[in-house]
């Protein structure tokens, strides 16, 4: 118990020296000094302390020998402390101040990786994604030979993953919404937005692997949009979900939908003959 009690004493002392230690770094006037303990903060994986320092003298190293180091150290220890939003504006600062800079072309990377740090699940608001999207398209334009040019390419396929996740969700949705029309406040109905959900998203996302699942809604939302229509366009709703079951089939022919299109396929045919036996 004694050793127990000597040793959380002990660990409040160095903690006590610590505190004390860096309040008289923080107070000194001489910025020289407090950028030398910054860098010592941050090579020892002190960042939050780092950031501090960092932030208190990076105004008066600008134009110094230090200027562009101790911003790309800021972004550094930001990225770090995992505060990626705040990383990601001084990482984007770094490159407006200093475009041809020693650490331009990281920070331009490091820019885009922040915000892939941040950003949310494929059911959630995507902002975040798309402005990472931007941010490594611009590093890959900037940098054609960029040293982080495989792992930027990986990310940008990630989060165009993330994208098309956001629109196939978006799209199940509404085809699980069905006839609801409680959330159609502008007019036409959860299987019509459906079908143009996922059109666009296979438009916007030809290489897509959800190809395939996209195809699926949109020709099951057009059967049962055909099966809810009025009188005058019932017929011509059954003909177009026909087409689009056999589309889907001559894509797919091996998919596990296969045998939902063909019912799909006969159920309409039986709508469409009699039109034509008359």
């Amino acid at each position: 118990m004694k050793k127990i009690i000597l040793v959380a004493f002990t660990i409040l002392l160095l903690l006590s020296s610590c505190a004390r230690e860096f309040n008289q770094v923080y107070r000194t006037p001489d910025y020289h000094y407090k950028y030398e303990y910054a860098k010592e903060c941050f090579a020892n994986g002190k960042y939050q302390r780092a950031t501090t320092i960092l932030q208190e003298v990076i105004t008066q190293l600008k134009g110094t020998t230090d200027a562009q180091e101790s911003l790309y150290m800021l972004a550094m220890a930001e990225f770090c402390n995992r505060d990626y939003e705040t990383a990601s504006e001084t990482f984007k600062r770094y490159v407006k101040t200093y475009p041809r800079g020693v650490y331009a072309e990281m920070a331009s990377y490091y820019a885009g990786q922040s915000l892939y740090m941040c950003t949310p699940e494929a059911r959630l608001d995507q902002t975040e994604t798309v402005k990472a999207i931007a941010a490594f398209q611009d590093y890959l334009d900037l940098y054609p030979d960029a040293q982080m040019k495989e792992q930027a390419q990986s990310r940008l396929f990630a989060l165009q993953d993330k994208l098309v996740e956001k629109e196939l969700y978006s799209a199940q949705l509404y085809y699980n919404l069905g006839t609801y029309f409680g959330n159609c406040t502008e007019g036409g109905n959860n299987y019509e937005a459906c079908i143009v959900t996922s059109e666009n998203a296979l438009k916007d996302y030809p290489y897509s692997s959800k190809r395939e699942d996209f195809a699926l809604l949109i020709m099951k939302s057009k059967y049962e949009l055909a099966k809810q229509s009025v009188e005058e366009k019932r017929v011509e709703r059954f003909q177009n979900a026909e087409d689009e079951a056999y589309g889907f089939i001559n894509e797919y022919p091996d998919s596990k939908s296969r045998k939902l299109a063909e019912e799909y396929v006969n159920k309409c045919k039986k709508v469409t003959s009699t039109v034509v036996d008359e």
